[in-house]
């Protein structure tokens, strides 16, 4: 069985567009590769055609990927989800007891994260320490770095 993932309607659009682009601009640069290099002569030799058929199986491997993402993606329905609980598309404050400092985050699926956005992946270890805690809760997340212990200062939508 395929897995499922949830996105925003953001991360949604972003994947399709991506697939559009590499679909129709993508396969069109490669096709052009692959006829510039066959014009040169013999293939069996031809180290710009191995190159551009390498990257067309490359391309139509992430093109398979995509699709194959885009097929069992769900949008995320908020409606039903208690607003008091840390859940996917949470954006929470909390604070980093070890280093007394405070962060922001917002959990979301695996590939929409983005670190510099505060967008962290509800799969990650602070993700996975954060998921259904509330307000005041402190919570110990396990990293590469060690074990990092944070309270959870506020959880909003």
């Amino acid at each position: 069985m395929a897995k499922l993932s949830y996105y925003t309607q953001e991360g949604l659009d972003k994947l399709k567009d991506e697939l559009s682009y590499l679909r129709t601009k993508g396969r069109a640069d490669i096709a052009y590769q692959i006829a510039e290099a066959r014009d040169k002569g013999d293939l069996s030799e031809n180290a710009e055609y191995d190159a551009a058929k390498d990257a067309q199986g490359l391309l139509e491997s992430k093109i398979a990927k995509l699709e194959e993402l885009i097929s069992n993606a769900r949008l995320v329905d908020t409606t039903n989800m208690d607003p008091s609980k840390v859940s996917i598309l949470s954006t929470v404050r909390v604070k980093n007891l070890k280093m007394n400092k405070e962060f922001t985050y917002t959990l979301v699926a695996e590939e929409e994260a983005d670190l510099k956005l505060g967008k962290i992946s509800i799969q990650s270890p602070i993700g996975k320490a954060l998921t259904g805690k509330s307000v005041g809760d402190k919570v110990d997340a396990q990293a590469p770095a060690g074990i990092i212990p944070f309270e959870i200062l506020e959880i909003t939508r």
